[in-house]
Parts: C-alpha cells; sequence; structure tokens
C-alpha cells in the first residue's frame, strides 16, 4: 500500500465530498479511491469515514486523522520542493482570509510556509467582513462561501465541510436532535455572515431540507460562534476544523450525521 497516495485520496475526497470527483482528478476510477481508503481504515484498525448517497462523513478518528494527513502532505510538498532546484521566490505576499480560518489554518502553517520560502514576506489581513481585494490590496484572498463579486477571477480549492455540534452539557440538559426539524426546539447560535442566515440547509439521500432555526445569540463574528459554542451555550453549524481537537476528545458531541449541513465553497 502506498501510505502517501492513499493520504491524498482521503485528504482529495473530504475537501471535494466525492470519490468520483477525486478519481476525475486523479485520472483513475472511483472503485481505486476507495480501495486506498478502505486499506487506510484496515491498516489503521478504524473507520474514518462514514458513507450515503450523497455524502462523505468524518467519524472522530477519521476528523483526527485528516487534520494529521493535511500536516504529513504539506511537509511532503516541502521536502519535494527543497530537491527540484526551483527558482527561489521573494517579496512581500498580501494575504486576506477570515478571521478564524487564518487564527486556525494559516497561522500554524506560516513557519512551514517561511522555511520553505524564506525571502517571502507575508502582510495577513484577516476579517470576517467582505474584503475589496482590490482596495485593500491583496495579493491573494481566500474566501469561505459563496461569491459576492462576479467581477473578479476565482478558482475553486476546495470544499468547506460543517458539522452540526454543541457540548456534551448542553446536550445532557436539552437533548440530542435527532432530525433538523428538532432544531426548532433548540437554541441555534447563528452565524450572520452567511446568506440563508437563520435558515439552516441540510443535505440528504431524499434531497435538501431547509429549516428555520432561532436562539438567543446571533453574530457576524466567527470567533465568537467557537466562544459561543464551547461555553455550551446551544447548538451551532461549524466547519469541521473549527472545532476538531474539542470533538476527538469528546468535548463536544457531533449530531445529525446522517443530515450533513450544505458544505461551503472554498475559493481564492
Amino acid at each position: 500500500m502506498d501510505r502517501i497516495a492513499c493520504m491524498q485520496s482521503f485528504v482529495r475526497a473530504i475537501e471535494m465530498n466525492s470519490f468520483s470527483a477525486v478519481a476525475r482528478e486523479q485520472q483513475t476510477t472511483q472503485p481505486t479511491i476507495s480501495k486506498q481508503i478502505a486499506a487506510l481504515e484496515k491498516y489503521l484498525g478504524v473507520q474514518l469515514l462514514t458513507r450515503s448517497t450523497t455524502n462523505l462523513s468524518l467519524t472522530e478518528e477519521g476528523t483526527k486523522y485528516y487534520q494529521y494527513c493535511q500536516q504529513i502532505l504539506e511537509t511532503v510538498a516541502e521536502a519535494e520542493a527543497s530537491l527540484t532546484g526551483k527558482e527561489r521566490a521573494t517579496g512581500i505576499l498580501r494575504l486576506g482570509c477570515p478571521v478564524l480560518f487564518g487564527q486556525m489554518q494559516i497561522v500554524p502553517r506560516l513557519k512551514a510556509f517561511m522555511s520553505r520560502y524564506p525571502d517571502v514576506k507575508v502582510d495577513l489581513m484577516m476579517a470576517d467582513y467582505f474584503v475589496d481585494i482590490v482596495q485593500e490590496g491583496l495579493d491573494l484572498l481566500i474566501r469561505i462561501g459563496n461569491r459576492q463579486d462576479n467581477a473578479l477571477i476565482s478558482d475553486r480549492i476546495g470544499t468547506t465541510r460543517r458539522v452540526t455540534v454543541a457540548t456534551t452539557g448542553y446536550f445532557e440538559q436539552a437533548g440530542e436532535p435527532q432530525t433538523p426539524e428538532d432544531l426548532v426546539h433548540h437554541n441555534c447560535i447563528v452565524y450572520t455572515r452567511l446568506a440563508t442566515v437563520n435558515e439552516w440547509h441540510f443535505q440528504t439521500k431524499e434531497g435538501l431540507i431547509k429549516v428555520l432555526v432561532k436562539g438567543c445569540f446571533q453574530t457576524n463574528s466567527s470567533v465568537a460562534i467557537r466562544a459561543a459554542v464551547l461555553s455550551g451555550l446551544g447548538i451551532a453549524i461549524a466547519p469541521v476544523w473549527m472545532f476538531g481537537d474539542e470533538i476527538y476528545r469528546g468535548d463536544l458531541e457531533v449530531v445529525l450525521q446522517d443530515y450533513q449541513p450544505t458544505p461551503l465553497p472554498r475559493a481564492c
């Protein structure tokens, strides 16, 4: 088993939410991708994914392994680049991204980036509001969600998988929702930067489910969403990377796993 190749297929399957899409990208077959994931699960002795006709859902073990795979693949790429003799990049990279994404996904990887590109300096602008890439003088802007400016050229670089999550303490008091419709009886933490705001969308094999939710707290800050969930205030839909460690430790619990929140496109 080529573990690196299997890891690459596993990570891309999560990002693209599809075995067939990964197969097309790698110019191979869907059964080949499926066998690679199965080989990883057999080697590790754990289930990494749960599969339905429309979704791939990470298990708790899968969430942790996914994060490690990202780090390992980045290290491999850096090692290969160091031996290829490619021309070294220089200058200032002006990068923009959402606040929590920058804090949890970009900043922790800067050291490795600087080691690979020692002559590059990074000027990072983090904001949860709509950023004008031209006005702010940015070279690159990472956005999570649907495009708001069709005049700009952007490339889709992945998909942000989301989960429905709250603390175990909250569920002990309020009970666990069994279906999306049960959320009307729960205190839902709403992120106002999304176009749908308090209308949460879930994908099932039968189709799309839309539920109007409500609660005592809403905010335009991803940092505040994370803090509110960790305090036990209520339920939120959030990117899986936002709470990966807490889910793995058992501090937070993912519910409605048969009803996957609609993933958000990630573009730059």
